[in-house]
């Protein structure tokens, strides 16, 4: 007797939502898998985002989970960057430094040894930023999302994963169209879960024109980088919790513009090719779990992957294989006869 084929949906198409789906329709092709939402690239949150590995650590998450999650995504994009995609997919190393005013609690973070070549910056490359008393030296790996994203939707389509666009406003009208919903919807999970606990961080980036620039530059504060990228700097930044405007601030550019040039003052002969605002969704932990909930009178697993704050390029590859674990166990729960 054959098995019926299991159904699944994935609500979002930033980086996380798109990184979910490709994960289960590569790895589960005995289920159908459709892409389910209101925007994608070039109109997602994750379109604008910088894109550099970098990650802090999240309070009330095992750090091995979260270094998990850094490395799986490490690997999956690092094998991007070494392949013929490379170019389509908008993935490549960066080379540069991360530096602080004041010696860190934490010499080396809980990622040091996932990135390449890792070490302490000498006294004589400090002396570049005389602000600052300890640095890092390290490679780690930039993803462009506008480029990522198209990239990462026909990987999904050819693994047979259906698209649609629609908002959706309940996980029950989601039913009984699909048997396992994944839900990746970022900072609209306030309304669609009614997590309370999901609040936008506005961010603020700026585009340059400045070819001569070739390794980044990172406070340790997190609010002042400069990112050279495929073809623009990016530089930024601003995270303001709570604020929900999505309208350029050009105090805030203009006081990019000054804490960036104070770190490289060759961006004063940069030209300023666009500006980006987005809303990340913030939240204590990022949500990677499953539930069961009563939809259309029966019990349907619903993962949640979502809530990942600045680092949703960092770590949506690591958190979407948790995702598909996750989405097997309810699989095996609900339907033991399915091929998995």
């Amino acid at each position: 007797m054959t098995a019926v084929q299991v159904r699944v949906v994935v609500v979002g198409a930033g980086v996380v939502g798109l990184s979910t789906a490709v994960c289960i329709a590569e790895a589960l092709p005995s289920c159908s898998v459709t892409l389910v939402a209101d925007k994608f690239s070039p109109d997602t949150t994750s379109d604008g985002a910088a894109g550099i590995l970098f990650a802090a650590e999240f309070p009330d998450i095992p750090l091995e989970r979260q270094r998990r999650w850094f490395q799986d995504s490490f690997h999956h994009l690092l094998a991007v960057a070494q392949s013929p995609h490379a170019p389509d997919a908008g993935v490549m190393l960066s080379s540069g430094w991360q530096i602080f005013r004041e010696v860190p609690e934490k010499k080396e973070p809980f990622w040091s040894d996932c990135v390449i070549g890792f070490r302490t910056m000498t006294d004589g490359e400090l002396r570049r930023f005389p602000d600052h008393k300890f640095g890092q030296a390290f490679t780690t790996l930039k993803c462009e999302c506008s480029s990522y994203l198209p990239w990462l939707e026909k990987r999904f389509c050819a693994a047979g994963g259906r698209v649609e666009r629609r908002r959706v406003s309940s996980l029950q009208e989601l039913t009984p169209g699909f048997d396992v919903i994944v839900n990746c919807s970022g900072l609209g999970s306030r309304a669609l879960v009614g997590d309370a606990g999901l609040t936008p961080t506005r961010g603020q980036v700026l585009q340059l024109h400045a070819p001569w620039l070739k390794h980044f530059i990172r406070d340790g504060d997190g609010r002042t980088y400069i990112y050279p990228g495929v073809s623009s700097v990016t530089v930024g930044g601003t995270r303001q919790d709570g604020d929900w405007r999505l309208q350029l601030d050009e105090g805030d550019a203009r006081g990019i513009l000054e804490r960036c040039g104070r770190l490289e003052p060759s961006l004063s002969r940069a030209r300023v090719l666009g500006q980006w605002v987005g809303l990340r969704p913030g939240r204590r932990n990022p949500r990677v779990e499953r539930e069961l909930v009563q939809l259309g009178g029966r019990p349907v697993p619903v993962v949640h992957n979502y809530g990942h704050g600045g680092w949703g390029v960092t770590l949506a590859w690591g958190t979407a294989l948790d995702a598909l674990a996750l989405v097997r166990d309810g699989l095996r729960e609900t339907a033991p006869r399915a091929k998995l």
